[in-house]
């Protein structure tokens, strides 16, 4: 009897089917995906973000139910097995209503700021998480500054008001963030600046240019951490954008590198940055940022999130993200939503998807697709493991990682609408899977 592969298979109507195969010996030659010597980027793990409505939306379940769903997304027997999640500062589109810290007006001493709130919906979210994975790392951004700190006086649209005063007052904003989750018994690990940069919106938003994170970040922020001993790191995220063919229509900027490549390459800036967040549009961006600095650490910030129908074939599209992600070099994947109500509307009027749907009528907890495009990737690849080189022509449709115990484990799509033979060889052995129409696959090689 030949070498065994552990298979796990999704399709619509199936989702995480354990199937078993066989090594076949077949010649080497004749495979269309082959594990290769290439070692890449190392994984630092997968998440989602803790919001208000999700925070809602798990409080309908049971306690008995509430514990399952959470053990099942944090604890690391789970079958996500997070180790890396968001949380916004201040409202996020999936708050219940605007917030902010500090709606203060002219306390640029942060003499009034305080996470009074967050103590009622996102600290007992993440305490409850914490409890399960203690190792849980987490992020924080926010949407939008207080309002009286932007020009105009609104928390949607505008931009930071560009004042010695202000920006210092704002730099120690995040100081006080860290601060008081630190009090907590939260400990904060990154700080990423603003939610998407070039998001001009109706909920929660502040545009930022290339320019001024680059002086926010070097002026402001970074010494301010450094004045308070704070071991955060400060990411570059979360960057949206630019779309080039959208920027390019409006004769604004149609270059990839109008955000990271015009901060990181300021030695003074540079020096307080450990990571770059990228996000919808920055998936055009990623491959030249991570080319041109290796060096640095980079994170998938926000999953596309879809628009509250939870389809299969939005969980194809997603497949690809991730793909595409990893293979441009990100060391995390973080999704939006964990759970929401049915239809997954925001405070703001959108519908977005969720991995899980939480019914308040009937109080069940219902798994959606893209929870199995999740799990696919979180359940078998934990932090540490490595990506490693694929080639032929399924290499366009996987990923692969080497876990620390030497094992590797194949991430796998077949997107097209038959079935599919997929003949694996990862230098030792040979292993033909039949590939189901619209599947997803993982696959782990002792």
């Amino acid at each position: 009897m030949g070498q065994t592969a552990k298979w796990f298979s999704s399709t619509q109507t199936a989702s995480w089917t354990e199937k078993s195969t066989e090594s076949r010996a077949f010649s080497p030659a004749l495979a269309n995906l082959a594990i290769t010597e290439s070692v890449y980027q190392t994984v630092e793990g997968f998440g989602g973000c803790f919001n208000e409505l999700g925070f809602t939306a798990l409080s309908h379940l049971s306690e008995e139910e509430r514990a399952a769903v959470m053990h099942e997304l944090f604890h690391p027997e789970g079958e996500q097995r997070f180790s890396i999640c968001r949380l916004p500062i201040g409202a996020s589109d999936y708050a219940l209503e605007w917030y902010s810290l500090n709606e203060t007006d002219g306390d640029v001493a942060m003499e009034h700021f305080s996470i009074e709130r967050d103590r009622k919906y996102l600290i007992p979210y993440i305490k409850e998480a914490l409890a399960l994975n203690p190792d849980l790392k987490l992020f924080a951004s926010p949407w939008s500054p207080p309002t009286w700190m932007k020009t105009p006086r609104a928390y949607n649209y505008g931009t930071l008001r560009w004042e010695k005063d202000i920006l210092e007052a704002y730099a120690l904003y995040f100081v006080k963030f860290v601060q008081a989750y630190q009090e907590e018994g939260i400990t904060i690990h990154q700080i990423h600046v603003q939610n998407e940069v070039v998001a001009d919106q109706k909920f929660p938003s502040c545009v930022w240019t290339g320019e001024q994170l680059r002086e926010f970040i070097r002026d402001y922020l970074g010494p301010a951490f450094e004045q308070h001993g704070l071991d955060t790191e400060i990411w570059l995220g979360t960057i949206n954008a630019p779309d080039p063919w959208l920027e390019l229509m409006k004769g604004t900027t149609n270059d990839y590198d109008a955000y990271a490549g015009l901060v990181l390459s300021d030695p003074e800036a540079y020096k307080y940055i450990k990571g770059v967040g990228y996000q919808w549009a920055g998936k055009y961006a990623i491959a030249r940022t991570s080319q041109s600095y290796p060096e640095l650490r980079y994170m998938q910030t926000e999953n596309e999130c879809g628009d509250g129908k939870n389809t299969w074939a939005y969980a194809k599209y997603v497949f690809h993200l991730y793909q595409h992600y990893f293979s441009n070099g990100v060391n995390s994947y973080i999704y939006w939503n964990m759970a929401l109500e049915p239809k997954g509307r925001s405070t703001w009027g959108w519908e977005q998807n969720a991995m899980i749907t939480v019914e308040p009528d009937t109080k069940q907890a219902k798994n959606n697709p893209e929870y199995y495009v999740m799990k696919h990737f979180s359940h078998f690849v934990a932090p540490g493991s490595q990506r490693i080189g694929l080639q032929g022509p399924w290499s366009g449709h996987a990923i692969a990682f080497k876990r620390e115990d030497g094992s590797k484990v194949i991430v796998i799509t077949n997107p097209y609408t038959d079935t599919r033979e997929l003949k694996l060889s990862d230098g030792k052995a040979e292993y033909i899977f039949e590939l189901e129409p619209e599947s997803f696959h993982t696959i782990v090689l002792s």
